[in-house]
C-alpha cells in the first residue's frame, strides 16, 4: 500500500511540473479541443445527470425499497464512468488508454443493466429516471468516441491494422491548467457526497444488511 501511494505521489508530482495546455478559444489544436469538451460539457453533464438520478432514487425511497445493494451499484457505475473521463483528461491517448476507456464503458453498460433489472423488482423506475439513465450511459461512450476520432491510428492498431499498438499508460505531455482542478475536484467530491449520503441512508435503514425483505415495489404500488 505504501509503495503504491509513493508511485501515485511521484507521478502526480511529475504531472504538476508539466507545462499547461492552452484551453483558450484561440487554440485550434484538436487535442486541446477534446480537453475543453471534457471539462466544459462531459464532466458537468456527468454531475448534473448524477444529481438528477440521485433525486429520483430519493423520491422512490430507495433506503426502504432496493436498499444497500442498489446504492453500491450506483457507486460502482460512477467509478466506471470516471475511468474514460479521467484518462481522456490526464493520459496520453494511445492503444492502451483507448482500450481501458472502451473497456470501462462496456463494463459500465453491463452494470447499468444489472442495476435497473435489480431496482425494478423493489421500486418503481419511472420514465424520467430511465431517461436520466440513458444520458448517463451515453457519456462514457461519447468520451470514448471523441478520443477515438482524434486518435484514429491508435484505434486502428487495436484491430491489428497499421502500426504496432502501444499499451503503456503515460501522462499527457501538457497538463490541465491548475485553475481547473478546484472545479474538477468539486464535481467529484459533490458526486461522492450525495451517493455517500444515499449509501449511509440505506445502511442505516437495514442495519448494514445487503439483503432486503419483501419486494418493495409491490408494497408501494398496492
Amino acid at each position: 500500500m505504501h509503495c503504491g501511494g509513493a508511485v501515485i505521489a511521484s507521478a502526480w508530482s511529475r504531472y504538476r511540473r508539466l507545462p499547461e495546455i492552452d484551453l483558450s478559444p484561440r487554440s485550434l489544436d484538436p487535442e486541446h479541443s477534446l480537453i475543453r469538451l471534457f471539462l466544459y460539457y462531459l464532466m458537468p453533464a456527468w454531475l448534473g445527470a448524477g444529481l438528477a438520478d440521485w433525486w429520483w432514487h430519493k423520491r422512490t425511497d430507495i433506503e426502504h425499497t432496493a436498499g444497500t445493494r442498489e446504492s453500491l451499484l450506483h457507486i460502482v457505475m460512477f467509478a466506471e464512468i470516471g475511468v474514460p473521463l479521467l484518462l481522456g483528461l490526464l493520459a496520453k491517448i494511445n492503444a492502451g488508454a483507448l482500450l481501458a476507456m472502451w473497456g470501462a464503458a462496456v463494463v459500465h453498460e453491463f452494470t447499468a443493466f444489472r442495476d435497473v433489472a435489480y431496482a425494478a423488482k423493489y421500486r418503481e423506475v419511472a420514465p424520467r429516471e430511465q431517461h436520466t439513465h440513458s444520458f448517463l450511459e451515453a457519456l462514457p461512450f461519447a468520451a470514448c468516441a471523441l478520443a477515438s476520432c482524434l486518435h484514429w491510428n491508435e484505434l486502428r492498431s487495436l484491430a491489428g491494422l497499421g502500426e504496432k499498438p502501444d499499451f503503456r499508460l503515460r501522462m499527457k505531455e501538457l497538463k490541465v491548467p491548475d485553475r481547473y482542478w478546484p472545479f474538477m475536484a468539486g464535481m467529484v467530491l459533490g458526486i461522492a457526497a450525495i451517493y455517500g449520503n444515499e449509501l449511509y441512508r440505506c445502511r442505516r435503514a437495514y442495519h448494514g444488511q445487503l439483503a432486503l425483505p419483501r419486494t418493495g415495489i409491490s408494497r408501494r404500488l398496492h
